[in-house]
């Protein structure tokens, strides 16, 4: 028997979406979550114009509560090595929202509650429970690394439900089809072999709130240097989010990361004086390594939605773009699932690919130009003497098109 028709793990906004889509149109969908809500979650805070548009179709609700409650971004500001700096504006008076995660999660984790979902936290997913089908399920049940056939396609194996942990007890949760929304170091996408931390690039996030940062304007900053980058958003309540990004061996023997986010700071000439009365308010989070590749978007009975699709460095803001729309694809893959008994795996990694393809290859590119510092002392040249490739940057950064083609 199963719990439910589908089971999602994480309560992220990809799972949150996915979610809420599948109780409004009646399926019985249960989400679990290590975690209890609200709760803190390291990330640049913001939405930009497509996100938010795409939010609007899908729960206006939400979305008005978001444009009340958050600052309204108008663009972004991005500066380079010796001295390089571009601000532009979305075009069309578009704007996005930036405002903290904690907020926005619970909002989003209310309202699929409020539309049906069942919500269980503090429940610690450890594997999938994987079944031979050609054998029934009484005959080979399997989990963790034994089940990896059913991520490589391999013979007739099926995830059938999750083993997970709540408190002191362990429990198999069963339905139809799971949908794993746990995040870049998601334990079902890894023990199926769905997906890997990139060998390169290999970068941590240290993140944190500030009071007090002087010259914060209604856009978000990106600081691009030659060994990382700094992101500052400006947040409700005269509050910064500040988050640097370094490879791990800048973080020598003996550091902390609140070291090492101070000294990135100080030695900051654009970022130095501007947090001379700042004050940080809030415990520093680590998130490493960033970058994670899947090479399938699920197997047979699961599909992977979010930061457990793939992770990569969050330089362009749009985050929260591919877990809105992600989440939202696969609950389109899942009712396509539920109605025909068929995989449908495969749907939603074309779906993905067709969906996310031009902003994956930007962000490549990106990525291997904060890597290389002859490309970006280069590109800071450009920069000073044309605007326009920057300028067209952040209106792809802020999905501009996908805005317009909204309102």
């Amino acid at each position: 028997m199963t719990d439910c028709d589908v089971l999602v793990v994480g309560a992220g906004p990809a799972g949150t979406i996915a979610a809420r889509q599948l109780a409004v149109a009646g399926v019985r969908v249960r989400i679990v979550d290590r975690a209890t809500f609200p709760r803190d979650k390291l990330c640049g805070d913001t939405l930009n114009p497509g996100s938010l548009a795409m939010l609007s179709r899908l729960d206006s609700a939400v979305a008005i509560r978001v444009r009340a409650r958050a600052v309204a971004t108008t663009g972004i500001t991005v500066t380079g090595p010796g001295g390089a700096m571009v601000s532009a504006d979305y075009p069309d008076d578009l704007s996005g929202a930036s405002l903290m995660r904690r907020d926005f999660d619970q909002w989003l984790l209310e309202s699929a509650v409020h539309a049906g979902a069942r919500f269980d936290p503090g429940v610690v997913v450890h594997a999938p429970v994987v079944v031979d089908d050609s054998h029934g399920p009484a005959d080979g049940l399997r989990q963790g690394s034994g089940g990896q056939e059913a991520g490589h396609g391999g013979g007739s194996s099926r995830v059938i439900g999750v083993r997970a942990q709540c408190g002191r007890r362990e429990y198999d949760f069963r339905s139809r089809v799971v949908i794993a929304a746990d995040g870049r170091a998601s334990r079902l996408a890894a023990a199926l072999g769905l997906s890997r931390f990139t060998k390169s690039p290999r970068r941590w996030a240290y993140g944190a709130y500030f009071t007090g940062v002087d010259g914060l304007t209604t856009r978000g900053e990106m600081h691009i240097r030659s060994d990382g980058y700094v992101g500052v958003a400006p947040l409700p309540g005269d509050v910064a989010n500040v988050c640097v990004v370094r490879a791990r061996p800048n973080l020598i023997p003996g550091q902390s990361a609140e070291t090492l986010l101070s000294r990135s700071i100080a030695a900051d000439p654009a970022l130095a004086g501007r947090f001379a009365r700042a004050r940080r308010v809030a415990d520093i989070a680590v998130l490493g390594p960033l970058a994670v590749e899947s090479r399938t978007a699920g197997c047979p009975g699961l599909l992977l939605a979010g930061d457990a699709a793939g992770f990569v460095d969050p330089m362009t803001g749009d985050g929260l773009r591919f877990a809105i729309r992600g989440g939202e694809l696969a609950a389109c893959a899942a009712l396509a699932e539920l109605d025909s008994g068929v995989p449908a795996f495969g749907q939603l990694h074309q779906w993905r690919a067709r969906e996310f393809g031009g902003k994956w290859r930007i962000n490549r590119l990106l990525r291997a130009l904060v890597g290389s510092p002859h490309a970006l002392s280069c590109a800071a040249l450009t920069t000073r003497a044309w605007a326009g490739p920057v300028e067209r940057l952040v209106g792809i950064a802020g999905d501009v098109d996908l805005a317009r083609r909204s309102t």
